[in-house]
């Protein structure tokens, strides 16, 4: 057997009381791709911190291709070859991709960039990897999807030997991720070696030679992909079984929200004449790439972005002007795409996080919050949905991503909606969390909500929703039934082929 190219070797890490590395020892074979599994908090983002050098370990230490790496110094792990997709986006909004991509690569006393060679090797690698982005588009204007391309294309670009990517298909359509595993190992077959994580299980399965779990801050197992099944990785991750919700039969109701025409630009970036309609105790589902219209659509059904034509009705009733308070006052309440960005504010405590929608409502007398009654609120919705925090004065940033969710959903579904806007509602999620989710989704549904769920996971539409539209360069197509349609043809739907714009017949 080769020698390891990366050696993780007993490392730990503290932040105070909680141990989120416990002695890790991983190792990393030259042409080889290695899943790392485990639950939001279990420690995968710590470790590939400290291997990046962001994170100094407490103990241990890591070597590449024999070499100890220099702790807390992430441009040795870089000269050293390993390239970092993080999870959370490392850009500079105000520059253009191009920019960001080449930011450091070039010695100070260049007097001028080499702006068209470099354009060029980012049109080449775009044109690899499917990772479909325009040099010049400057960051401010991308979608969250477009942002996680560029992060990929930055690694890429650097020419890393040693690649760590961190949810790297969640923005492409299922024929963009067939072709990035297969360009993913032709680059393994050439000897660069590859850190995959991944809550996807397929994916995980699909793409990768071997598997590490950790659980709690620990190594709990290392698996050969050939030697484990999907059932076994979801229950060696969360340490139990995990028992998928899935959707009863029921006959929707009354139209609670409908989009008649609605078009709107934002930048490069539209709606084009809009048709949707989504029922009391119906899933309706939005499939596309990421980058095609999701983000308008969100925000238009949200209130933040008012149709330039066309009309918004909630419970039958048209919207003469549309607002976030207005939209929140009509029963529509939103789990937004980008939790940290939009959903929570980070240094804000959870009690001020779960009553920002409704102080004014339920929480306020003569303009003064009740603080008792605010905190008593977030206890409850802490009990109920199952939040891991010190307490209802916790700041939010110090929760992991699934808890942050779980806030998220105790907020929207505590004011009882009659229209649940969730935009990629499980982004990011462990397969314990994304359970969880479903079962909050389905729950709105059953109780006579009706649901708006814009996905990029396919797999996740075809469990849950009723009817299913693609959107695809800012047009919605005809809302199909979920029996009536398969993930190859919402693919081809979404690249473009076969797609078809049209009104929507609910009359049936």
């Amino acid at each position: 057997m080769s020698a390891p190219v990366l050696s993780i070797s007993r490392v730990s890490k503290r932040f105070g009381p909680l141990l989120a590395n416990d002695a890790i020892s991983l190792e990393v074979g030259p042409g080889e791709i290695l899943g790392l599994l485990g639950e939001n908090g279990a420690g995968k983002t710590t470790l590939m911190n400290i291997l990046f050098g962001h994170y100094v370990a407490d103990e241990g230490e890591i070597r590449v291709n024999g070499k100890v790496l220099p702790p807390g110094e992430p441009r040795a792990a870089l000269e050293a070859g390993i390239g970092m997709v993080h999870q959370h986006f490392t850009l500079a909004d105000n520059l253009t991709v191009l920019d960001n991509i080449i930011l450091g690569t070039e010695p100070l006393w260049r007097w001028r960039s080499d702006h068209g060679e470099a354009r060029a090797r980012i049109r080449q690698l775009s044109e690899d990897f499917g990772l479909a982005v325009h040099p010049d588009a400057v960051v401010s204007t991308l979608s969250v999807g477009e942002r996680q391309r560029v992060e990929i294309l930055k690694a890429l670009y650097r020419q890393a030997r040693i690649l760590i990517l961190d949810e790297p298909t969640a923005v492409l359509a299922p024929q963009e991720a067939t072709a990035l595993f297969a360009t993913l190992k032709r680059f393994v077959a050439r000897g660069l070696s590859i850190i995959f994580i991944s809550h996807k299980l397929g994916e995980i399965m699909d793409a990768c030679h071997r598997v590490a779990i950790l659980r709690s801050g620990k190594l709990v197992a290392q698996k050969d992909i050939a030697d484990v099944t999907r059932a076994e990785l979801a229950e060696l991750m969360v340490g139990r079984l995990v028992p998928q919700p899935k959707a009863v039969a029921q006959e929707p109701g009354v139209p609670l929200l409908g989009l008649a025409h609605v078009s709107v630009r934002r930048g490069a970036a539209s709606l084009r004449d809009v048709m949707l309609q989504v029922r009391a105790g119906e899933i309706v589902g939005i499939a596309g790439v990421s980058g095609n219209g999701q983000s308008l659509l969100a925000d238009v059904v949200g209130g933040l972005l008012p149709p330039e034509t066309g009309t918004v009705q909630v419970n039958g009733a048209p919207l003469s002007a549309i607002s976030p308070r207005l939209m929140v006052e009509c029963g529509v309440a939103r789990i937004p795409e980008d939790r940290h960005a939009e959903g929570l504010i980070g240094d804000m405590s959870i009690t001020e996080n779960v009553v920002s929608e409704a102080y004014r409502s339920r929480f306020s007398s003569h303009g003064f919050i009740d603080w008792s009654a605010a905190a008593a609120f977030a206890r409850t919705i802490i009990d109920d949905y199952g939040v891991k925090c010190p307490g209802p004065q916790a700041r939010v940033r110090l929760l992991s991503g699934g808890n942050m969710q779980k806030l998220i959903l105790g907020r929207v579904m505590n004011a009882n909606p009659c229209v649940v806007l969730a935009n990629q509602p499980t982004r990011g999620l462990d397969v314990g969390a994304v359970a969880y989710v479903h079962e909050q989704l389905l729950k709105a549904r059953s109780n006579g909500a009706g649901v708006l769920l814009i996905s990029e996971d396919l797999d996740e539409l075809l469990a849950l929703a009723d009817q299913i539209a693609v959107i695809y360069q800012g047009q919605v197509s005809p809302l199909m039934a979920r029996p009536m349609v398969d993930i190859g043809r919402l693919g081809l739907m979404m690249a473009g082929q076969g797609f078809i714009h049209g009104e929507q017949d609910h009359a049936a």
